[in-house]
């Protein structure tokens, strides 16, 4: 008689899981989840801690330090098993020295489990609402000079960048916004030349360095959705639909060029009805490539102070129940 074989299954770190929807595989099992902001951790039951940042550290130094930092990467493994995150991202408010200890203490707590991430992004974004009409004036008065300026902002961040993904940051989020609900603060011209070549030099930098790049903006971006997409990121986040972009277009447009991120509608999460947010849920599971891979579960936005935690929990149970 033939030997029974048994056919052993490969169950998927969350880590792996994001690394293959990255790759714009389809990883087993449920859609890999993250979000880049957690700002309810002081509430939810069994942690119950603010998170660290670092004006929270002026002055303080020695055990003391490394014992806030200690509870502060404590609370984020905590955050990430509750939630079942794949990636740690909320010790991006310290400086660069304390993220990088805070790196070791993850992986000291959680092993390999989940990705480490870092913000960095150097390009220019909407500038505050008192400076909107000047900064578009120096742009076009000051062109070399903004330009110059351009440079030496991307080369900056680029450097911190290479910092912290030698300390152990594997997946940077760029989150300079570029856009209103009703388009881009520039001009798609203007945007191909003040921010495009810079945007992409400085993802093929921190991907030559060894990092998965995600380029993150609100609002609508369809009339420069060619040039976010043409600058190399390996995934685009947040793909907002109260901007009027639509996951279905994008993934039909773009799903072979890079991973998308998010899309569960965040105003519904915040102040939406049960239905409402099953109904965002299950449009971006079904559209994003839950079948055909390359797509990370998250909001439209991030989960901010005021929503509702049994909002969050219940657009994890749509994911959860996904077949």
């Amino acid at each position: 008689m033939q030997p029974h074989l048994s056919t052993q299954v490969m169950i998927l770190t969350p880590r792996e899981s994001l690394i293959q929807a990255l790759q714009r595989a389809k990883p087993e099992g449920l859609p890999p989840h993250l979000e880049l902001e957690f700002q309810l951790s002081a509430i939810t039951p069994g942690i119950e801690q603010k998170a660290l940042y670092a004006a929270n550290l002026e002055g303080v130094t020695g055990r003391r330090r490394q014992d806030l930092l200690k509870r502060n990467a404590e609370m984020w493994v905590k955050v990430a098993e509750r939630f079942d995150w794949s990636c740690i991202t909320g010790l991006h408010w310290l400086n660069l020295e304390d993220q990088a200890q805070s790196f070791g203490y993850v992986r000291e707590l959680a092993g390999d489990t989940y990705m480490l991430s870092a913000f960095i992004d150097g390009t220019y974004g909407i500038p505050s609402g008192q400076d909107m009409v000047e900064h578009v004036i120096w742009l076009t008065e000051h062109e070399e000079e903004a330009l110059q300026q351009a440079q030496e902002r991307v080369d900056s961040e680029v450097a911190r960048g290479r910092e912290l993904i030698q300390a152990g940051a594997e997946i940077i989020f760029m989150c300079a916004d570029y856009c209103f609900n009703d388009g881009p603060f520039l001009s798609p011209r203007m945007f191909a030349k003040y921010v495009t070549p810079f945007l992409t030099q400085q993802v093929r930098s921190l991907q030559e360095a060894g990092a998965f790049v995600v380029k993150h903006t609100d609002g609508d971006i369809m009339p420069i959705i060619d040039q976010l997409v043409a600058s190399g990121a390996d995934a685009l986040h947040s793909l907002d639909p109260m901007a009027g972009v639509d996951m279905a277009e994008v993934k039909r447009r773009y799903g072979d060029r890079l991973a998308l991120i998010g899309n569960v509608n965040c105003a519904w999460v915040q102040a939406g009805t049960r239905e409402q947010i099953e109904r965002s849920a299950r449009y971006c599971l079904k559209h994003g490539g839950v079948s055909s891979g390359g797509y990370v579960y998250s909001t439209s936005n991030c989960i901010f102070a005021g929503v509702p935690l049994e909002n969050y929990d219940w657009m994890l149970e749509i994911r959860r129940g996904w077949e």
